[in-house]
């Protein structure tokens, strides 16, 4: 495993950590035990931090990290994020105030049953005024709760009035093979302020694994989407651009590994996270931290994604 100093927290992060959203069963069902096995082999191998949300599952992945980690909790960075518990069910907070936030952070303690978080993360992309975010997370850093705070978005206006303090640790940025616009302007702006990142969607919702097919139908609920419509356009012509990263693919090296390698070779990225759900994708992922592409394999990426 390799590891990167996550901004101006001065921790040192694996360069692949975990995603857990999918362990919450928004990505279909997951057995439990499995879930907890990919967790802790992924720590075996050397995996430090582990991103989730309370809003992850309605707290099922937070449950699930606090399970595995029992135990092993000085081993693991846990990230966690605020701001979405009960949106897609059209029941939010409205985080008016920050006792909103004292709850839900109070409510993260509980169901990992740990006595702090590491970073704790907005959740909303777009937030327009970040006062009662900024005015709780500095409460909370006084009482003990949380270490450090950072915000999930790829908006850099967003994460520029979040970090109007320069109290920002870190930002969670979408960035893959298959969308790379972070790269022209946020990703810059992070490396800049000394602002570490977490790369989520580094798989792009796990067509960069190569296994998709026009004819998979989906049935998890953040993906069912795409079976139709513009989506389904938008799919079709996302498995064409795959196809034409298939070169990547090697017989020590899969398409997966790759695109892990990919969002690595960029300077401003501390860390991908990606998902795992069983023992395999866990130790698949974290192998991705052994390699890297070849300048010549990054300039015909840089060329093919010109004509996208």
């Amino acid at each position: 495993m390799q590891y990167r100093r996550l901004g101006k927290t001065g921790w040192q992060v694996s360069t692949v950590s975990l995603g857990c959203w999918g362990i919450g069963g928004q990505w279909g069902p997951v057995v439990e035990q499995d879930a907890l096995r990919a967790i802790q082999h992924a720590m075996d191998l050397g995996v430090n931090l582990l991103d989730t949300a309370d809003a992850y599952g309605m707290g099922e992945s937070e449950e699930r990290v606090g399970r595995a980690i029992r135990g092993r909790r000085d081993q693991v960075y846990i990230a966690t994020k605020v701001g979405n518990f009960a949106r897609r069910l059209g029941h939010p907070l409205t985080y008016t105030t920050p006792h909103h936030l004292y709850l839900c952070a109070d409510a993260s303690l509980g169901r990992m049953k740990v006595d702090y978080i590491d970073l704790y993360q907005c959740h909303i992309g777009d937030l327009q005024d970040p006062d009662i975010f900024l005015e709780a997370f500095e409460h909370l850093k006084e009482v003990g709760k949380i270490r450090a705070y950072g915000i999930s978005t790829n908006s850099l206006e967003a994460l520029t009035r979040f970090n109007k303090m320069a109290t920002c640790s870190s930002a969670q940025i979408n960035y893959s093979l298959l969308s790379q616009s972070a790269a022209r302007d946020i990703l810059p702006y992070c490396l800049r302020e000394d602002i570490g990142t977490l790369i989520r969607g580094p798989l792009a919702q796990g067509l960069l694994a190569g296994k998709f097919t026009p004819e998979t139908h989906f049935t998890d609920s953040v993906r069912e989407g795409w079976n139709e419509g513009a989506a389904h356009q938008r799919f079709l012509q996302n498995l064409e651009r795959v196809e034409q990263l298939r070169f990547l693919a090697r017989p020590d090296r899969t398409m997966a590994q790759a695109a892990l390698q990919f969002v690595l070779a960029n300077l401003a990225v501390t860390c991908a996270i990606p998902g795992a759900k069983n023992l395999e994708q866990s130790g698949s992922n974290a192998a991705a931290a052994g390699g890297a592409l070849t300048p010549e394999e990054l300039r015909r990426i840089a060329t093919l994604s010109a004509s996208w």
